[in-house]
């Protein structure tokens, strides 16, 4: 089963292109959801979050905005929440393997938003970047409730320069254009990744 890496910085439209992989019958795999159902009540990252950061919770659930708070711009404290969140994902991680593996898959995604920043593409057999300009990035993510041009920039301090990540992609999906061009792109990737020939590997370049 091969396992392809999709990344992307915020406001790049990964969440989108995942979808479009799932609609194509691939089954994805979202770190950022298996987060957010950790940090819900009766999550396994509660009581250990609680701990770490004392006053993170309410109702008992994490509430995120505080961790956030808690976090940003704290290195230590981002390594201490890492080091509590990422191993309880790979373990999640490993039951979405077994029942894609049951249900005859011959490929996944995982939808990692910190992929190269983490290494976690070492572990990939190939990798997917989704790009857009950064104009067009700065007005989708300044769209979202609640976001600031100060937020913005905090977050993408965190994450490797988008032209960085395109260089070192198997795939960029460009969602500038729109949705269409977007889901053809995906459809290529994924006849690309099927034929023996033609898919990059963990020992070729990126192309």
């Amino acid at each position: 089963m091969l396992i392809i890496g999709l990344t992307g910085s915020i406001g790049m439209g990964k969440s989108t292109t995942a979808k479009m992989f799932r609609e194509a019958g691939v089954p994805v795999y979202d770190a950022d959801a298996a987060v957010a159902d950790l940090y819900e009540t009766g999550g396994a990252a509660v009581a250990p979050l609680e701990a770490a950061f004392p006053g993170v919770t309410k109702d008992g659930a994490v509430d995120r905005e505080a961790l956030r708070q808690r976090v940003l711009g704290n290195d230590e404290a981002m390594s201490r929440l890492n080091a509590i969140v990422h191993p309880l994902v790979g373990a999640d991680r490993v039951h979405f393997f077994k029942d894609a593996e049951a249900a005859g898959a011959d490929m996944v995604v995982l939808d990692i938003p910190l992929l190269y920043e983490t290494g976690g593409d070492a572990n990939m057999d190939a990798v997917v970047v989704v790009s857009a300009p950064p104009e067009q990035q700065r007005e989708r993510v300044l769209a979202r409730p609640g976001m600031t041009a100060e937020r913005l920039d905090a977050i993408l301090s965190r994450q490797m320069h988008d032209a960085e990540k395109r260089a070192r992609a198997h795939f960029v999906v460009d969602t500038s254009r729109g949705l269409e061009p977007a889901r053809e792109q995906v459809a290529e990737i994924i006849a690309v990744m099927r034929d023996p020939q033609k898919r990059p590997g963990r020992d070729k370049s990126p192309a």
